[in-house]
């Protein structure tokens, strides 16, 4: 496999995850509007990003292949967290 190749298979194992992340950072914006108004994007995307990539990861080293229901079940309960510790946690 060449440097392409391994550019595209990474790039296809990660893509539901980053996109799961970017649509449930943007509908969390959107929801609590003004409870995140002074949580930057990049916080949260990163955060919902790095949890749905673990998860990802974690899924195709448990069950030997990705794509499986129970890594995206996973995946959803990951983000939610990652969003509401990024989120909403104290901050001092």
């Amino acid at each position: 496999m060449g440097p392409l190749d391994l550019f595209w298979h990474l790039l296809n194992l990660f893509a539901v995850a980053l996109l799961f992340a970017l649509v449930a950072t943007a509908g969390a914006k959107l929801i609590w509007r003004r409870a995140l108004a002074a949580v930057p994007w990049r916080r949260l995307l990163l955060a919902s990003g790095g949890a749905a990539a673990a998860v990802t990861v974690a899924g195709l080293l448990v069950f030997g292949r990705d794509g499986r229901m129970a890594t995206y079940a996973l995946m959803v309960v990951a983000v939610a967290l990652a969003l509401g510790w990024a989120g909403f946690r104290r901050r001092v």
